[in-house]
C-alpha cells in the first residue's frame, strides 16, 4: 500500500514539468534559419554598445532584424509586423524603444517584444562574444 501511495505522490511531478521549450511559431512570419555575426567595433553598429539603443541589420529573417541593447543583454527580433501578412508596409521601424509597423501604427517594445496584439514579435537567439553578437535562429 505504501509503494502505490509513494507512486501517485510523485506521477504529479512528472506531468508538471515543461520543456521549457522555445517556441518561436507566428503564421505572418515564417521561420527562416540563419547565422549573422554583428561586429560593434563596426561603426554601423557600435550605437548597440550602449544601453537602449537598437540598430536595424538588413536582408536576413523575413524583413531583417531590429538588435537591441536591454542593458542586461541583447534582444533580436524580426523586422516584420508580427499581426500584418508579409506586404510592403509590414517592415518595423525603431521608434526609440520601441518598434513601430507601418501597416497600422502598432508599437511594441523591443525590451520584451510585447505589443497591444495577439502575437509578439518573433524573437530570435542572440549569443554575445565580445564585441560579435551573434544572432541566429
Amino acid at each position: 500500500m505504501k509503494k502505490y501511495a509513494l507512486l501517485f505522490l510523485i506521477i504529479p511531478f512528472f506531468f508538471s514539468c515543461s520543456d521549457s521549450g522555445f517556441d518561436n511559431t507566428n503564421p505572418f512570419v515564417p521561420n527562416y534559419t540563419f547565422t549573422v555575426d554583428i561586429n560593434m567595433n563596426l561603426p554601423a553598429y557600435s550605437n548597440l554598445k550602449y544601453v537602449s539603443n537598437a540598430v536595424f541589420y538588413p536582408g536576413v529573417g523575413a524583413r531583417g532584424i531590429i538588435v537591441f541593447n536591454t542593458g542586461s543583454g541583447y534582444n533580436a527580433f524580426d523586422a516584420a509586423c508580427p499581426n500584418q501578412a508579409l506586404s510592403s508596409c509590414s517592415t518595423m521601424t525603431i521608434n526609440g524603444i520601441n518598434a513601430l509597423c507601418g501597416c497600422d501604427n502598432s508599437e511594441y517594445s523591443l525590451f520584451t517584444g510585447q505589443g497591444k496584439l495577439q502575437y509578439p514579435l518573433k524573437q530570435y537567439r542572440v549569443q554575445v562574444n565580445g564585441n560579435v553578437l551573434r544572432v541566429y535562429n
